[in-house]
């Protein structure tokens, strides 16, 4: 990382809210001065009285090294000497004559909490070895290729023997394998920018470029994302510039008074939260934020950032009460300021890395959330300019549905169908994520109604049910393993239930299913288009049963079928493509997955019977909250009706073919027999000729009389195919419950 100069160009762009690097010229340097090493310290603290720096290398004396104002706000002072991990703070006096010892808003490594203080650390020097891995990124558009997402929190995957933590390079030589053996590829981090309140788990956060030293050094987060990236795993890293904590050592009122945060705390406060809200309108607060997010892309080759509450950025009444916000300059509800630096955050990290996945978590229904910032919305507001946005609509209506007795679920059956008229408006993730399985909602398998047996079904049910529906996918950590309790950042996850079958049967239908949808380009190269997915059965909410198909650009197809319901459904008939016949390439109820093996062994046979509106159907067996995945082979034979026609057609033709041959063949032989002396008699010949043309033509009239037979015998094949002969076929229509 090179080393700039605060001169004058850098600290205008820095000014102005332009600036994508400050952080080469912003915080603690190593530099030589006049001959002489040491560190060059710049911060800013626009209405301070008087800033030093106050360490290790001058015993936290505060009359040592007084900094010098070179801006409108910005302090300088070189220090000679100094070593990596010494702790320093900027000493800060405000305007009220108050000394505030505060933190390195740009430090690049920080104390262990409880510790407060920034250390002095140089991130320059470490080889990189994923050049294979960022070429391959390159070469696959996220909007075609898999994504499945493995949400991960560094402090609770797990841990030592002893409770402690584990580093990040031991975590990456244990999370990479187990990532890529369960069919994951890419990892989401709860965020791992310095935090100083573990309940907290990172989303409140006072270093915006040090990753935790809760797990190690800078470099040994290099590492990690350099251990994932040989591996075949992108890392995805969640950024919090909604909003900051109001530790004493932090951002808060950096120099006395609001300096990062809106003066106006009807802009500039989150009550619920208790956090101050940045000010999107100060050049020097977007200067630092959008530094912030290069940061992380350019040097330490993050893939993606998720952005955490992007809904309380985008409206100035988020969570407040009449009286409690002020309007914009149009008297309209929209945050304007936020807004445009969404806008340009989203600029920014395209320009950084073309490949980067920049990931809202929005949670109402704002248009054009991942559309370019020049289209503009119904709102008169162009979009914001994100690739990918967290589906929160379908996880709400989804955990609102699974927590029922399956008997009550058919009265909301929109709550498994109703996303699907919305799916294609933005590029979304389908997310299971860390937020339902906290604070009394329970785990995934503990939102199941019923015994242990259909709790897991369940489980295995809604998770086929993910993997196929349209939208990339993201799964909390534990979700494979079952358990019955909640997620608990306090310890790790409770491996130990691995002891039980069930819950190792669990975890390999997890295994299999993911590979199986890494493999299976339906399932995700149409994600965000009508073209990858069709209804084949919408509506059936008494039985609580949906099917669908996904495509894949080429027109491969694969028949999604699921039950959420306890019942097995044998004969279940629903309309489909006219293939010859369908064979099932995955079931949740296989018996090696602790299922009860209510399996389709034999290929489904597709026959000339309409159903749901179209002309072929199919019967397969739907087991009790159950995932189906078919594959279509082969093509179905001609309809009779349409078979017999086409013969009848194709025999008139050959007969009039033949006739005509017959007459030219005949005709030169008339021809010789003439007198050619005589040109009277030739041309009597020629009308002789045709008179015999067109008396043979009349023969063609035979032809119609097959056709008619070939009627009656089609007939009679359709009278036996509306009867389903043979008999067992017939009876297991019967007993389905189609709808028409």
């Amino acid at each position: 990382m090179p080393y700039r100069e605060a001169d004058e160009f850098n600290t205008y762009l820095f000014h102005q809210g332009t600036a994508r690097s400050a952080y080469e010229y912003m915080g603690a340097h190593a530099a030589t001065h006049n001959g002489v090493d040491g560190y060059m310290f710049r911060v800013w603290a626009p209405r301070a009285q008087a800033v030093s720096v106050v360490g290790d290398f001058n015993s936290w004396d505060q009359a040592a090294h007084p900094m010098e104002k070179i801006t409108d706000g910005i302090w300088e002072r070189f220090v000679p000497g100094g070593q990596t991990y010494d702790a320093y703070k900027f000493a800060v006096t405000g305007a009220d004559g108050v000394v505030r010892l505060k933190a390195d808003p740009y430090a690049f490594h920080a104390e262990t909490r409880p510790g407060t203080a920034s250390k002095l650390y140089t991130i320059d020097g470490y080889a990189w070895g994923d050049e294979a891995w960022r070429k391959k990124r390159h070469g696959q558009p996220v909007y075609t290729a898999p994504l499945n997402i493995y949400e991960v929190h560094l402090g609770s995957w797990r841990r030592r023997e002893n409770g402690d933590f584990i580093d990040y390079r031991d975590l990456a030589r244990q999370l990479a394998p187990y990532v890529k053996d369960m069919g994951f590829n890419f990892i989401e981090l709860l965020p791992v920018t310095e935090y100083p309140f573990d309940a907290s788990w990172g989303y409140q956060c006072t270093g915006y470029y040090a990753p935790t030293s809760r797990y190690g050094t800078p470099q040994d987060f290099m590492y990690f994302v350099d251990y994932m990236h040989q591996n075949g795993i992108g890392v995805i890293l969640d950024w919090v510039p909604s909003h900051f904590c109001k530790d004493a050592h932090g951002l808060y009122e950096f120099d006395g008074s609001p300096c990062y945060e809106y003066a106006d705390p009807r802009k500039g406060e989150h009550y619920s939260w208790g956090t101050k809200v940045f000010d999107y309108g100060r050049g020097e607060v977007k200067s630092f934020l959008l530094s912030s997010a290069a940061f992380w892309l350019k040097e330490y080759h993050i893939d993606g950032i998720r952005v955490d509450a992007v809904a309380s950025m985008l409206y100035l009444d988020y969570d407040r009460r009449d009286g409690e916000w002020v309007a914009n300059e149009h008297g309209g509800k929209e945050h304007l300021e936020a807004i445009r630096f969404l806008q340009e955050l989203n600029e920014t990290a395209f320009e950084v890395n073309p490949d980067v996945l920049m990931v809202a978590e929005e949670s109402t229904a704002w248009p054009l959330v991942t559309k370019p910032t020049g289209v503009i919305g119904p709102n008169g507001i162009g979009g914001l300019g994100f690739n990918l946005k967290w589906n929160m609509g379908w996880m709400n209506d989804m955990c609102h549905y699974l927590k029922m007795d399956p008997w009550f679920r058919q009265s909301n059956h929109k709550d498994i169908t109703f996303s699907m008229f919305y799916a294609f408006s933005e590029n979304y993730i389908l997310p299971l994520s860390h937020d339902e399985v906290v604070h009394m909602k329970g785990s995934v398998r503990g939102k199941m109604p019923g015994d242990a047996w259909a709790q897991l079904a369940g489980v295995r049910g809604f998770y086929g049910y993910t993997m196929a529906h349209p939208g990339k996918k993201l799964s909390f950590m534990g979700v494979e393993l079952g358990t019955e309790k909640e997620w608990n950042f306090e310890g790790e996850l409770d491996w130990a239930v691995l002891n039980n079958e069930p819950n190792r049967q669990l975890q390999q239908y997890v295994r299999d299913l993911n590979r199986f949808y890494l493999s299976e380009s339906p399932l995700w190269e149409e994600d965000y288009s009508w073209e990858g997915f069709q209804w084949l059965v919408s509506d059936d909410n008494q039985n609580n049963v949906v099917v669908f198909l996904r495509r894949d650009k080429a027109g491969k197809e694969l028949v999604c079928a699921f039950n959420f319901s306890p019942n097995t459904y044998d004969g279940y008939r629903f309309g489909c493509p006219p293939v010859k016949e369908y064979v099932e390439v995955f079931n949740s109820d296989a018996k090696v997955y602790g299922g009860s093996g209510a399996v389709n062994a034999a290929p489904c046979k597709v026959s000339w019977q309409e159903s749901h509106g179209q002309e072929s159907s199919v019967s397969i067996r739907i087991p009790p909250f159950g995932a189906v995945f078919l594959r279509g082979e082969g093509k179905l034979r001609a309809k009779p009706k349409a078979k017999a026609k086409a013969a009848a057609e194709a025999k008139e033709g050959q007969e009039a073919g033949g006739e005509t041959r017959r007459v030219a063949k005949r005709a030169p032989a008339a021809k010789t027999a003439l007198n050619k002396a005589a040109e009277a008699v030739t041309a009597a010949a020629a009308e002789k000729k045709t008179t015999r043309t067109r008396k043979t033509a009349p023969k063609q009239e035979t032809a119609e009389k097959k056709p008619r037979a070939s009627r009656k015998t089609a007939a009679s094949e359709d009278a036996a195919e509306a009867a389903g002969a043979p008999a067992k076929k017939s009876t297991r229509r019967k007993t389905s419950p189609e709808l028409k």
